[in-house]
């Protein structure tokens, strides 16, 4: 699987821009806050729907232009797909692929599976609960079909609890209506713990080998599902919750409360670990994620790496170069330092001059 080109039209700084990519290495190096990163986002937003920064499709948008496009080319067991998208200021995207308009956003997800890398991620063990979830949903979403449908469902149902729970404060009434939003809430919330639990299971079998190696043998790494509450207990604790529900007018309970913690000899990562470890089990999080891709879909992933290198030492550098050797690797850096130092090959090189990209191999 791979990117073999990207087309954006007024999307960030970018009017026009139609670029081809090697199903190897392809680096886009140049100055910062030229529009590198913009094309990472433009790929993984290709690829997920989604923003990796999480912003709004108005954002994305090129000041004072009313729509953006993304075309992208994807290359999958030898058949190339067309990704099209429109972003608009005031309303849905609309997305095409080979030229088939589609109904749900949530239908291209899974035709090409995306890992993003930036300096951002180095930091997923010690920001908060909401970027770990993120980081689970993002990958079971691209893996799981099944999944996807019951979180797309869950949120909906969340959304829809937390207004009736406003609307209670004004009518009383209201209340006997709870349980049926409930129900909804627990069938689809159980079976979201139960993936993310599996999920966890699957990583840890995978990251155990990466982290050890990363480390010298010095430190093994385990991740630990930490639901805010059982699958059992889920009815019970949401009916207890309802009148503490009430008065916040928010749902105190459910997998959307839902952790993962990092843990070396039974030490929290997140509040006891180094910033040397902190890094080194989220590029071992990563590397897993790509291994995971590998395993569950018997397929490479594109990888997209946002300025990483400059914030790994050599050991990590070269760790993470000869793990992404059989991948196409999508690369963005101030500099080709770092890549002639480690003597990698370098399928495809441009430089990105305040939205203008220059072929230079």
């Amino acid at each position: 699987m791979f990117v073999k080109s990207l087309e954006l039209c007024n999307f960030r700084n970018y009017t026009d821009l139609n670029i081809e990519f090697s199903s190897g290495v392809n680096i886009l190096y140049g100055d910062n806050a030229q529009g590198k990163t913009n094309i990472l986002e433009a790929i993984y937003i290709g690829g997920t729907t989604k923003s990796h920064k999480g912003s709004k499709d108005k954002e994305l948008i090129m000041m004072e232009k009313p729509e953006a496009h993304i075309r992208l080319l994807v290359d999958r067991k030898g058949f190339t797909h067309k990704v099209d998208m429109h972003l608009k200021r005031n309303k849905s995207k609309g997305i095409a692929i080979d030229g088939i308009p589609i109904k749900k956003s949530s239908e291209l997800i899974g035709l090409a599976h995306m890992v993003f890398f930036s300096p951002e991620d180095l930091s997923i063990i010690k920001n908060g609960p909401g970027e770990r979830r993120r980081f689970i949903d993002m990958e079971l979403c691209q893996l799981d079909k099944l999944y996807l449908h019951n979180l797309i469902k869950y949120n909906k149902v969340l959304n829809q609890r937390n207004h009736l729970l406003k609307q209670i404060g004004l009518n009383q009434n209201l209340m006997d209506t709870l349980s049926v939003w409930d129900a909804q809430l627990v069938e689809y919330g159980k079976m979201i713990v139960r993936r993310r639990n599996e999920f966890v299971n699957q990583l840890n079998e995978i990251i155990f080998d990466i982290h050890k190696k990363l480390s010298g043998n010095k430190e093994e790494l385990f991740i630990e599902y930490v639901p805010n509450i059982s699958s059992d207990m889920f009815e019970t604790k949401l009916i207890q919750a309802r009148s503490k529900d009430v008065i916040t007018k928010n749902t105190s309970v459910g997998p959307h409360r839902d952790d993962i913690q990092f843990l070396i000899k039974g030490i929290d990562l997140r509040k006891f670990g180094s910033q040397g470890q902190q890094r080194t089990a989220a590029l071992s999080v990563k590397l897993a994620e790509i291994e995971m891709v590998k395993k569950i879909i018997g397929e490479r992933p594109v990888l997209l790496l946002d300025d990483v290198l400059s914030e790994l030492d050599r050991n990590r550098q070269n760790y993470l170069l000869d793990s992404i050797k059989d991948i196409q690797t999508i690369v963005t850096c101030t500099g080709l330092e770092e890549f002639v130092n480690n003597r990698m090959i370098m399928d495809q090189i441009y430089e990105v001059v305040n939205g203008t990209v220059l072929n230079k191999k």
